[in-house]
């Protein structure tokens, strides 16, 4: 029962907060935002960092296989977008409040073109909710921060 309202609160966020986007060419890299390395912050990943903290999927082409220690949000945005912008305090606030329990990122669909084709983004913000074992889930559309909590509480931390 909560799973399918969560499911619909979802679908309508999603139809009336995403921004479209199109992926084209991509980049090397190398013109990705500063990395911090500080726990309790959101960390911006380049196609590099995505295949040594997140999942090589060059490596493991045919399963996901997570490389990191801690369950992670992967928020896909871009500058221009209005609701990347609404989420990006709310996944500041997270970050903090989970520091040591999770991991946020964020990745530029417009730096990061090749990571947004690979997991086929189309509106943005994109989220992808990455457990330590299982599955990833991928969210389109900005979520309220109950929600995320909730998400995070329910289907990353298990409580």
């Amino acid at each position: 029962m909560m799973r399918t309202l969560f499911s619909i609160l979802a679908v309508l966020t999603m139809l009336t907060t995403a921004c479209s986007t199109t992926t084209g060419k991509q980049t090397d890299g190398n013109n990705a935002m500063a990395i911090t390395q500080e726990t309790g912050k959101v960390e911006y990943l380049t196609y590099d960092t995505f295949l040594e903290k997140v999942w090589n999927f060059e490596a493991n082409q045919q399963s996901w296989v997570y490389e990191g220690e801690l369950p992670a949000i992967i928020d896909f945005y871009a500058d221009w977008c209005a609701p990347c912008r609404m989420i990006a305090p709310i996944m500041d606030k997270l970050a903090e409040e989970y520091k040591g329990q999770l991991k946020i990122y964020k990745i530029d669909v417009d730096k990061e073109q090749k990571l947004a084709a690979v997991f086929q983004v189309r509106s943005i913000p994109s989220v992808l909710f990455t457990p330590v074992h299982g599955k990833p889930m991928m969210q389109a559309g900005a979520l309220t921060e109950e929600m995320y909590v909730k998400v995070i509480e329910e289907q990353l931390l298990n409580k």
